[in-house]
């Protein structure tokens, strides 16, 4: 899977890790629900760190379709909330 953090480029993701990668995704859906902005910050910055550590990066100029795409780590609530579908950020 090729997912993209804007603002940052695109890294090759093992599906594998999408158990993993969902359990903070749902953690961050929860916070955002709740309006809790520290813990938002907290784990939306874990779930991009999870995403850089397990992936490998795409060389700057690859050009391929992104499946995923992941807000930047400054990203506000409200903009991370345009982004959510049913499933938070991350499908499944």
């Amino acid at each position: 899977m090729i997912v993209r953090i804007m603002g940052e480029g695109q890294v090759r993701l093992d599906d594998g890790h999408l158990t993993e990668l969902n359990k903070l995704d749902d953690e961050l859906l929860a916070e955002m629900q709740s309006g809790d902005e520290e813990g938002f910050r907290r784990t939306l910055g874990a779930l991009l760190d999870a995403v850089r550590h397990l992936g490998t990066p795409l060389p700057d100029a690859a050009l391929e379709p992104s499946e995923l795409i992941l807000p930047s780590p400054d990203a506000t609530l409200s903009e991370v909330r345009e982004m959510l579908n049913d499933d938070g950020l991350i499908p499944g």
